[in-house]
């Protein structure tokens, strides 16, 4: 079983939602928690640990042997990100930031061994043991980098290849590419929202996703009492889905957050409302 915490809008609390579910759900599942907002993974530091066991991961990259190509400008015709170059003659350049590492490049081209296997680092991945009961995977791309979605990929499979029943995601901001290939094969999807226009406009997109992927979507309201809570429950009702939760801004939630230490771990009052969601997940996944 898979669920995806995701929100639309960055800052909305869904990585603060996400290690507290899970280290409830771990309770009662083998759980495996996937950091997937590889631009910036923050699960580690609300959970409190240091990343461990570091994975490369590298895409691939042409590298031309000049001996051997013919200078036909097909691997420059058919890049679509226009990473390659070429000179009058015809003679290729790779610009390696703008290679998706897509090998049309490389399937087009007529001369066996013109282009040559190469890579680049863009990044790792980490298999992180917590004192919670689960095991984090974190993706981190490499400073600099423009292309998340191989991270990503590389990822969520270093998280399937462990022993689990259930994995939970955490997905990055936004409803882009990388979001859509982190929810995939989710059971649930839940919305982390705030009650503010732009919180709102972009709950309403992950909603919208949510329902093109024929995903059982829920939503949560994070610092509820700061803005219109009618219209979160307004755009949820459009779209099937169905508010669970509201949480109110809380000085205890913030104080647990700055020190890495989930709040269901206390015995503060705000950590029942997590609890709740994560009993609700539970039911749901029965």
């Amino acid at each position: 079983m898979q669920i995806a915490i995701s929100g639309g809008k960055g800052g909305t609390g869904k990585s603060t939602v996400a290690i507290n579910v899970a280290v409830e759900l771990a309770k009662k599942f083998n759980l495996v928690l996937a950091d997937l907002d590889v631009e910036a993974p923050n699960d580690h530091l609300l959970l409190g640990v240091e990343l461990q066991n570091e994975r490369e991961v590298h895409q691939f990259m042409p590298k031309f042997n000049y001996a051997k190509c013919i200078k036909c400008r097909k691997c420059a015709e058919v890049c679509e990100e226009h990473a390659i170059v070429t000179l009058k003659d015809g003679t290729p350049f790779l610009m390696p930031t703008l290679c998706s590492g897509c090998r049309a490049c490389e399937i087009v081209c007529p001369v066996p061994g013109a282009i040559e296997e190469g890579s680049r680092l863009i990044g790792h991945t980490y298999e992180t043991k917590t004192p919670y009961g689960f095991t984090l995977v974190t993706g981190k791309l490499r400073e600099g980098e423009e292309r998340s979605m191989p991270l990503v990929v590389a990822a969520k499979r270093r998280a399937k290849e462990l022993t689990w029943d259930l994995l939970v995601v955490d997905t990055a901001a936004g409803t882009g590419n990388t979001v859509s290939k982190a929810i995939e094969g989710s059971q649930l999807l839940i919305a982390v929202t705030e009650p503010t226009p732009l919180g709102i406009h972009d709950t309403e997109l992950i909603l919208q996703l949510g329902k093109l992927m024929g995903i059982e979507t829920w939503v949560v309201i994070n610092r509820s009492d700061l803005g219109d809570v009618n219209e979160v429950y307004r755009r949820a009702e459009k779209y099937n889905a169905k508010v669970i939760a509201e949480i109110p801004y809380s000085e205890n939630i913030v104080k647990t957050y700055v020190v890495g230490k989930p709040i269901v771990t206390t015995d503060l009052p705000e950590a029942e409302l997590f609890r709740e969601i994560a009993e609700k997940v539970y039911e749901f996944l029965r």
